[in-house]
């Protein structure tokens, strides 16, 4: 499963723009889109984005709930702002942007491949039963926490397990062996035994801490100590503001490697079953 849902494209450019509202939903603005695609000129692009809603519409969508209004107010100079218009862009309103544009522009093409993976991904996502989302997520953060401590010992950390912890107490509110004595767990076994929603915010803290830590180009093992516990902070107050429970609350499931014993046991019995209906 997970090699069906590999993410081919120029993840890292789209995935660096993307915003997540107050209700945990991921969104792009227009605006940071359309130099990322290869336009030089909003008015170009906005042709663009009406071939999109329209297509939307012809689709049977409702174009609001992909397409939403936005106005900011910029600065033009002499302490004077004006409001220029934007949009906020659901993953599948990026999609159809892409598959409107003009396919000669390289990024383009590259965007039309990367939102197409994305969107095919979510739609398989969407239809796993809850064991092998929980499977699949834990893969995910196992990739990408690989891919953190690389980031984290290129910008200089030593004290991996100050900064793993740093990361922790930022989104649990107490380090990991507190974590782990809350919901009574051996040690290391926090991210084995955690559900779906417990990965996804672990997941969601490690890839954005990786990001920040790229993007701003954090050095020393302090600062990016304080910034992965900063990010696991915000991560924390995002799940209070929509009403979430906080992870160091949710129970701890069965081992992932018992999971992964179900899910084989169930596919070995469904092969049986098939071929014995074959007989």
């Amino acid at each position: 499963m997970s090699q069906e849902l590999n993410i081919i494209g120029p993840n890292k450019a789209f995935e660096s723009i993307k915003h997540i509202d107050a209700n945990g939903v991921e969104f792009w603005t227009a605006r940071e889109l359309f130099p990322l695609l290869g336009y030089s000129r909003w008015e170009s692009f906005e042709e663009v984005i009406g071939r999109a809603r329209k297509t939307a519409l012809n689709s049977g969508q409702i174009v609001e709930n992909h397409f939403r209004d936005l106005t900011k107010m910029v600065d033009i100079g002499s302490n004077t702002k004006r409001a220029i218009k934007d949009w906020k862009l659901d993953r599948y309103a990026c999609y159809l942007i892409a598959q409107n544009g003009d396919s000669k522009i390289p990024q383009i093409a590259l965007a039309q491949t990367y939102f197409a993976v994305q969107t095919r991904r979510q739609e398989i996502f969407d239809k796993l039963p809850d064991a092998e989302k929980r499977l699949f997520i834990r893969g995910e953060v196992t990739s990408e926490n690989k891919k953190l401590f690389k980031t984290a010992k290129q910008a200089g950390v030593f004290n991996f397990g100050l900064f793993n912890d740093a990361g922790y107490k930022g989104l649990y509110g107490s380090s990991l062996s507190d974590v782990e004595f809350k919901k009574g767990i051996k040690k290391g076994e926090l991210l084995d035994r955690a559900g779906s929603t417990e990965l996804a915010a672990n997941l969601f803290r490690i890839t954005q801490t990786d990001e920040k830590i790229n993007k701003d180009k954090i050095k020393g093992d302090f600062e990016a100590r304080r910034t992965h516990f900063m990010v696991g902070g915000k991560v924390r107050q995002t799940i209070k503001d929509i009403g979430g429970e906080l992870p160091e609350n949710l129970k701890s499931e069965k081992h992932i490697r018992d999971v992964k014993k179900d899910i084989k046991l169930l596919k070995q019995g469904n092969k049986l079953l098939l071929k014995n209906k074959k007989k």
